[in-house]
């Protein structure tokens, strides 16, 4: 004699029905989580690469550190102005100025070549030199910033809506270094 229940009927559709949501709000999760963890991958690409360019041109100002560095180095632009011809000075002698025009202009060769693979988007590099000390040693504070535009807004600190480099909005980002440079001559 078979006994059938009709409370059971039924049961085991739901149970896959339940268990078929829970497994795609966990895949659905995965996937966000997936999605932000590239999207932190490339700010982390975008300012390791600014930080590249911004140490670079500090070792070049290392180089050329002469009594006019701020009047050669004191400079503000971005990848969008046009790059000027300059002396190459690898057949003659160069002076310190034809030497820092030369590096602003491999410079900004630079963040166009990081523009064009996507790192740094609408980048805008201001740099301050100002004087410390006297005539005898003297040397300069230099403040290195490189602003660019990044993919997703953000919320900035006071301090860095302060500074004034590159088109302010909630999609700015910045990487600022500051250096210090003896003038050995």
């Amino acid at each position: 004699m078979r006994i059938t229940s009709s409370h059971n009927k039924g049961f085991t559709l739901l149970e896959v029905l339940i268990a078929f949501m829970v497994l795609s709000f966990g895949l659905l999760g995965a996937v966000a989580l997936q999605a932000k963890a590239k999207q932190a991958s490339f700010d982390a690409m975008q300012r390791a690469a600014a930080l590249a360019l911004a140490k670079d041109i500090v070792q070049r100002l290392r180089v050329n550190d002469t009594q006019a560095l701020s009047t050669h180095y004191k400079v503000v632009f971005s990848s969008s102005s046009t790059l000027n011809p300059v002396n190459r000075c690898f057949s003659q002698q160069c002076d310190s100025a034809s030497i820092a025009a030369m590096d602003i202009e491999h410079w900004r060769q630079a963040i166009r070549a990081r523009e064009n693979t996507g790192s740094l988007d609408n980048t805008t590099v201001c740099i301050t030199p100002s004087v410390v000390g006297g005539t005898r040693n003297r040397g300069y504070n230099v403040e290195v910033v490189v602003a660019w535009q990044g993919k997703q807004a953000m919320k900035a600190s006071s301090d860095n809506q302060a500074i004034n480099c590159g088109e302010k909005n909630d999609k700015r980002r910045l990487v600022v270094i500051n250096s210090y440079v003896l003038v050995r001559a």
